[in-house]
């Protein structure tokens, strides 16, 4: 394996303490895509000779790392607190808004690639994997938003949700195969809320938007379609796989920011924090750059960071949700008491 590959392989391998799960677990092994993502995605396009990712320059980052780290937001990510593949898309009429290859499929292969760094022989890895937290997703939401932007009828994308979930599922299974014990599974968040969308499909009609929020109904509909069936697989591959503990995380936590906004210290929710010109303060043509764009001054007050991504301060309040709160099924903590004892045993068999 070259070391440009080794460099983008250890980014798409998050390892850390997780000390919100009472310290039940030795690392987090995370997929998805640039909500997850902690840097990969920009070391995969310098690689491959791309254009560079706005992520790599100021003002992302600005409020933790206090300069751009390759995250899609002022600051930390969901992961920091706590799928398709381009061709199959592209069958459906359907571009890659991205244009790079970092599916779900490539950052398996990513990862058994790495993962033969880590231990020498099948039984090591399993082993290795038992002691994991592994995050799956979220997965889905460039492939919507491909769709979505390209201005495909709503009526010809649904039937891509089951090619999404079929993905997912499919992943689910060879990390587990692979020796995982604990993985979270998140939903997709309510893209209706999202200020890109709002713009893409204003609308006069004021039927469309829900009254409180100023979200559109029928985008987070689409997003509920998506997580009930999600949901449904979920329940399927735990009969599969009765020893597996398998959490749904519920990104119905970043709703309560909507609706009750002012709870969590945010005043303005629906509009971009960094952006340029219209209702929502989002212009696909610009996006977060500066000069061209202007970048408020208190990001903490904002929900939405670019248009697309969210803020730090969003991030925290639903990486809070998830561990404090009732938004994953089963709860981590319950999760955490129940593999106790053979992380313990795993533990003492790594340093042996």
């Amino acid at each position: 394996m070259d070391s440009s590959m080794k460099v983008i392989c250890m980014l798409m391998l998050l390892f850390a303490s997780v000390v919100q799960a009472s310290g039940c677990y030795d690392s987090i092994i995370s997929f998805g895509d640039s909500l997850a993502d902690t840097g990969n995605l920009l070391h995969l396009l310098r690689s491959n000779g791309h254009f560079v990712s706005s992520a790599a320059a100021f003002p992302y980052g600005e409020t933790f790392f206090h300069r751009p780290t390759g995250r899609y937001s002022d600051g930390r990510l969901i992961i920091d607190f706590i799928a398709m593949d381009p061709s199959s898309l592209a069958a459906m009429g359907i571009e890659d808004p991205f244009g790079s290859d970092a599916s779900l499929g490539t950052q398996l292969n990513w990862f058994k690639e790495m993962l033969q760094t880590f231990c020498n022989t099948p039984s090591e890895c399993k082993k290795y994997l038992q002691s994991s937290l592994v995050f799956l997703g979220e997965i889905g939401g460039n492939d919507y938003n491909g769709a979505f932007w390209q201005g495909i009828p709503i009526e010809e994308i649904k039937p891509l949700v089951p090619k999404v979930i079929a993905t997912i599922a499919s992943a689910i299974n060879e990390v587990i195969e692979f020796g995982a014990e604990t993985l979270v599974v998140p939903g997709n968040l309510p893209i209706g809320c999202s200020p890109s969308y709002l713009t893409y499909f204003m609308s006069s009609n004021e039927s469309y938007y829900d009254s409180k929020t100023g979200c559109l109904n029928w985008l987070n509909e689409f997003t509920e379609y998506h997580n009930k069936l999600l949901q449904e697989t979920l329940n399927r591959l735990r009969e599969l796989h009765p020893h597996v503990t398998i959490i749904y995380a519920d990104y119905k936590a970043a709703m309560e920011l909507y609706n009750s906004p002012s709870k969590f210290g945010f005043n303005s929710t629906i509009s971009a924090c960094c952006g340029v010109g219209g209702p929502y303060n989002y212009n696909s043509n610009v996006g977060c750059k500066v000069p061209e764009s202007s970048v408020c001054e208190h990001p903490s007050s904002y929900v939405s960071w670019d248009g697309i991504h969210l803020t730090e301060a969003a991030y925290k309040w639903i990486a809070h949700g998830l561990l404090k709160g009732t938004y994953m099924t089963p709860r981590i903590s319950d999760a955490c008491i129940l593999k106790a004892p053979t992380i313990s045993h795993c533990k003492e068999t790594m340093k042996a």
